[in-house]
């Protein structure tokens, strides 16, 4: 029976330059490379447990993902001389891989890279709240070839980065959580004007999510067909976008009503007067109805 040693120096590939690969130096590889991708991902996983407790979690994942591909590149280097095989050997052969990826692989360069530019100049963050083509969500990730982004109602998309660079794109809390807002409603005409203005700056200073600076000003917009209208601006923190501003601006609405009633200050309609000119006033006369005649006799 053949030893190990003997099986181990078996020799497989003969290049020009003397160097002799066998099956020991490839199986040593293979443990190295297995070794050297487990060590990596258990770096960046202390890393990652390590830093969140400090940095943000944009940049924990920023620098898990630098410490895990010059940990790798270390390793097939490793690899590599292992083998005894030089860099230089890869040069042509590289250089023709290069081009074929270039042409072949564009949209995953560019989606790489991209990748890459947004970790870097941090226009989208992990736990931001942003809008691309009308969908709103969180970043939950920013991965090699996509950003996971989590919608409003559960559903997970998977945006490649480079539409994040090339469309227009809205982080909410880019720079911070404030958000102006407003809430219009309109009263029927009579209405105390100075008391609706009034009611209006009650009901959103009574509502604890709003900012008490800047301070909300209500506005008389307009004289409307069937009402006058007023519109209050104010401003307000927002973690979750839409969502939450549509819940602060119910709770403003559900107490304006409370406050008017209170008032007697009615919340106008859509009505409409009907005036007829003639030469004389019309005559109006209340027919009887079949059953009222029937009645009567």
């Amino acid at each position: 029976m053949p030893d190990f040693s003997e099986i181990a120096n078996i020799v497989l590939i003969s290049t020009a330059t003397g160097v002799d690969i066998t099956i020991g130096k490839l199986f040593a590889v293979f443990v190295l490379l297995l070794l050297g991708y487990g060590l990596s991902r258990f770096v960046g996983y202390l890393l990652g447990r390590r830093l969140a407790k400090v940095l943000k979690p944009d940049s924990t994942h920023t620098i898990k993902r630098i410490a895990f591909f010059t940990i790798l590149v270390l390793v097939v280097l490793t690899a590599l001389s292992l083998l005894g095989v030089p860099i230089t050997a890869f040069a042509f052969a590289t250089g023709a891989i290069a081009i074929g990826v270039g042409f072949g692989a564009q949209n995953i360069i560019n989606n790489f890279i991209s990748g890459w530019i947004l970790m870097a100049e941090r226009p989208i963050r992990i736990d931001d709240f942003i809008e691309i083509d009308g969908t709103l969500g969180t970043v939950e990730r920013i991965g090699n070839r996509s950003t996971r982004i989590r919608r409003i109602d559960g559903v997970h998309l998977l945006v490649p980065n480079s539409a994040l660079l090339e469309r227009t794109v809205i982080n909410w809390t880019l720079v911070d959580y404030d958000i102006r807002t407003s809430v219009k409603v309109g009263v029927a005409y009579g209405s105390p004007v100075e008391k609706v203005s009034e009611l209006l700056l009650a009901a959103v200073k009574a509502q604890p999510d709003v900012n008490p600076t800047p301070e909300p000003i209500a506005f008389f917009d307009d004289f409307g067909d069937s009402a006058l209208i007023f519109e209050v601006f104010f401003w307000c923190k927002s973690q979750t976008g839409e969502r939450q501003l549509r819940q602060i601006r119910s709770a403003i609405r559900f107490e304006l009503t409370r406050l008017f009633a209170e008032n007697d200050i009615t919340i106008a309609f859509p009505q409409m007067d009907v005036h007829i000119d003639g030469p004389e006033p019309l005559k109006l006369q209340v027919a009887e109805s079949a059953t009222d005649s029937k009645h009567g006799q």
